[in-house]
């Protein structure tokens, strides 16, 4: 969840390492610090707050050509300068760089103690600074110490350690938290994103779990815990530098929503199929038999991508007639599930790193199962350790919020259902109808953008509520709940998401006049039972802000959003948009941060 980057090379490390956490930002944080080898010696500078603090408390005189930086999201510790990476040893001699967490961090910080050694602050991490600097006898090549030290830690790491004694050196290393290599001329780059490094170069290595590397100026070396070599071969990042511009918008956040239009293209760009009326999706990596042996699909997500499953399984079942079902990831690992040889499994992740995730897929792995990986970031270790998938093409998504990147996954689901529906049973003329309705959906979302002061205005209005209700019926329901995710996390409104159908079973009882509803109200065939569900709110003087395709009657309703009508299968998904801007601008009404919203992070790199 947090950002590292380290540089070595001829130039001075600190502005890499400022500037490469400054576009790490958006993955959460609260301190932030570097450090850099100079003189035989180390120089550190760690704050608590944001990178534009770090930034100024640094000195004139801090220069260095081997560096790494952090931004620390807290999970030992409260958020302070001495709880802040880098971390150091006694002697100040090695200084380190991490994200995840180790589990025996408490054991390890009283066997060290045991030994005299004083420790500076609440982190687990610094254990790890302590261990390398045990290791680090006379003669001891850093990568030798490095590899002691972690054969000591029970836990999740992405690390990036340096030793004032070996400054032509950096050692990096991974174990379920990402590490990036960038390649330059004469210059070498680590990152825990592509984000950071894309300003400079294209060339990256990704790090497997297990796996460490000795970074110098003209070159790496990858290996194995027990010094086994590994070769690693370079990929080229296709994503350009003013990816990661805000374009002249006010937040990310609204320049991602935006750019849904243009990531529906990307998404959809080589896979329609008009003259069968299918999907093309080479990188399943499953023929037409295999797809015909598949009895379930189960999809596995965390947050918005397991509600962009949830929606991936309506279009499974509705359009292949394959019993499907979405479940969150995080708790799928725990439960030690039951794997069967003739379902597919799914992972669904925006970064490809969800820990959780890559978790579930690792124990799926394990016992036989086959799984197939959504994600949007090429190279991600979900996309590496998955039999096959779909890459989404929808840009990098730099918001903490998804927006784009959910859009562009329910697109890979309707494929997906498009394809194993063609396979099946679903008929030419059903699937010219769904080739069609995808082909639209562009020009209908830019449709729905223009109604953006509308929802602005709505948004003021609705924002000083204490909380809102999100419903729908079957179809809406995964729109209901992506809808109040979106609300309560970027405007920190209370939002709750329920099944139209499951109103008088309890939840009625909040109606109010104080509590909103935002109503999924789409024209097809339970038209008549949700218009009957806004009646029972409005007889308990509930306001309902009501999502359609045609404005209810006015005694039924207090506001309208009217959305294009798409093929009843991919209704959803335009439903979705106003909600968008909806949390969007009732989080600006309320003077939020919405590309950082509190507690939370982009990328969820521990458990």
């Amino acid at each position: 969840m947090c950002g590292i980057v380290a540089y070595i090379g001829p130039k001075d490390a600190t502005a890499f390492l400022l500037e490469g956490l400054q576009r790490l930002e958006y993955r959460g944080y609260d301190s932030a610090g570097v450090a850099v080898a100079a003189k035989g010696g180390l120089k550190v500078c760690k704050v608590k707050g944001r990178v534009a603090d770090l930034a100024a408390a640094v000195p004139a005189r801090f220069k260095g050509t081997t560096g790494i930086g952090h931004t620390r999201w807290a999970t030992h510790g409260v958020p302070s300068d001495a709880n802040a990476h880098p971390h150091t040893d006694v002697a100040e001699r090695i200084a380190v760089v991490h994200n995840g967490i180790i589990e025996n961090a408490d054991q390890l910080r009283a066997l060290l103690a045991a030994d005299g050694v004083v420790f500076t602050s609440e982190t687990d991490t610094e254990v790890l600074a302590h261990l390398v600097a045990a290791h680090s006898g006379e003669g001891v090549e850093l990568e030798d110490a490095v590899r002691g030290a972690l054969g000591q830690v029970v836990g999740t790491y992405g690390i990036a350690v340096l030793d004032s004694q070996q400054p032509d050196r950096i050692v990096v290393a991974r174990n379920g938290s990402p590490i990036v290599l960038g390649l330059g001329e004469k210059e070498m780059f680590v990152a825990s994103d592509v984000a950071a490094l894309v300003r400079y170069t294209r060339q990256v290595v990704h790090l497997e779990d297990g796996e460490l590397a000795t970074v110098r100026a003209d070159g790496f070396r990858t290996f194995t815990e027990d010094a086994r070599t590994v070769t690693r071969q370079p990929s080229t990042v296709d994503w350009e530098v003013a990816s990661y511009d805000t374009a002249g918008y006010q937040h990310y956040l609204l320049k991602e929503i935006h750019e849904q239009p243009a990531a529906v293209e990307r998404t959809l760009s080589g896979r329609l199929d008009e003259r069968f009326a299918t999907a093309h999706l080479g990188g399943l990596n499953l023929d037409a038999r295999e797809l015909r042996e598949i009895r379930r699909v189960k999809i596995l997500g965390c947050g918005s991508a397991y509600y962009a499953g949830e929606m991936g399984a309506q279009l499974i079942e509705e359009l292949a007639r394959i019993p499907a079902h979405s479940e969150p990831a995080s708790e799928f690992r725990y439960r030690n599930p039951v794997i069967e040889a003739d379902t597919l499994y799914v992972a669904v992740s925006q970064s490809g790193e969800t820990y959780d995730t890559l978790a579930a897929v690792q124990e799926i792995k394990r016992k036989g199962g086959r799984v197939l990986g959504v994600v949007n970031t090429v190279g991600s270790a979900i996309a590496r350790e998955c039999d096959g998938g779909i890459y989404l093409h929808a840009g990098p998504e730099i918001s903490v919020a998804s927006t784009k990147a959910f859009t562009s996954t329910v697109i890979a689901f309707a494929l997906l259902a498009l394809h194993f529906g063609r396979i099946h049973d679903l008929s030419p003329a059903d699937g010219r109808r769904i080739v069609a309705g995808l082909k639209a959906l562009p020009d209908q979302i830019r449709e729905i953008l223009e109604q953006e002061k509308e929802i602005a205005e709505l948004a003021a209005a609705y924002a000083d509520n204490a909380g809102m209700m999100f419903i729908g019926r079957t179809r809406g329901y995964p729109v209901a709940r992506e809808g109040a995710q979106k609300l309560k996390e970027i405007s920190y409104v209370h939002a709750e998401a329920y099944p139209a159908s499951e109103l008088k079973h309890g939840p009625l009882a909040l109606i109010s006049p104080e509590l909103p509803t935002v109503a999924l109200v789409p024209d097809d065939e339970l038209l008549d039972k949700n218009l009957t569900t806004l009646g029972e709110i409005k007889a308990r003087s509930g306001r309902i802000l009501a999502v359609a395709h045609r404005t209810p009657e006015a005694k039924l309703i207090d506001h309208c959003l009217l959305v294009p009508k798409s093929e009843p299968e991919l209704d959803p998904l335009l439903l979705n948009i106003p909600l968008q801007l909806l949390a969007y601008y009732a989080a600006v009404a309320l003077g939020r941060d919405v590309d950082k919203p509190r507690n939370l992070a982009k990328s969820v790199t521990v458990e």
